[in-house]
């Protein structure tokens, strides 16, 4: 018995990729910590275009489920009380607490050419950041982050684009929430009897 080869059927993903069409392959290497301060703990803290401004101090959190925006962020947009809609959930900040948003506003994220219009929770409560940016976003723009490699990456025309993060930025933000936090450590005084 004699078996023939058949002619080779292109790939799928050659044909694709010759047509500009297939997705690139995100991922990082020890290449991509250069630039950055290792060994370190840092948050991925970035600057984004939202709702036609470039804003900093914004942490990408894929560990989020929602997009949160603070106070000061919603002023510098010159956005009003009647920009919200209603949401009705509860939050539970950082340190537990329940936090009552004040409602809900959809503005876009642009990130180079790519634009995602992400509904963001308005909570009044204090962060060092002017924003949060979760998991909804990251999936729409197709994005994985690494805060080991203070990077973002997404696919966006058949390329791999990054979103650097500001490690400087993180550690201000650091110091920041840890100046502000009240002691949890009760006040005691050894006695012997």
């Amino acid at each position: 018995m004699s078996v023939a080869r058949l002619p080779a059927k292109a790939d799928d993903r050659e044909s694709k990729r010759a047509k500009g069409m297939a997705s690139p392959i995100l991922g990082f290497s020890d290449e991509n910590k250069v630039g950055t301060i290792q060994p370190h703990n840092d948050a991925l803290v970035v600057t984004l275009r939202i709702g036609g401004y470039n804003v900093k101090r914004l942490l990408v959190d894929q560990g989020n489920t929602v997009e949160i925006m603070y106070p000061d962020l919603y002023k510098g947009l010159k956005l009003r009380p009647e920009n919200l809609t209603a949401y009705d959930s509860l939050l539970v900040s950082f340190e537990g607490k329940i936090v009552t948003p004040k409602g809900q506003i959809r503005l876009p994220i642009q990130t180079s050419s790519n634009i995602v219009e992400v509904d963001f929770i308005v909570v009044d409560a204090y962060s060092p950041y002017t924003t949060i940016v979760a998991r909804p976003w990251l999936h729409a723009l197709g994005a994985i982050s690494s805060t080991l490699h203070q990077k973002m990456k997404y696919p966006s025309e058949g390329q791999v684009k990054e979103v650097i993060g500001d490690q400087a930025m993180a550690r201000q933000c650091m110091v920041s929430a840890i100046s502000r936090r009240p002691s949890t450590e009760p006040t005691t005084s050894a006695e012997n009897g």
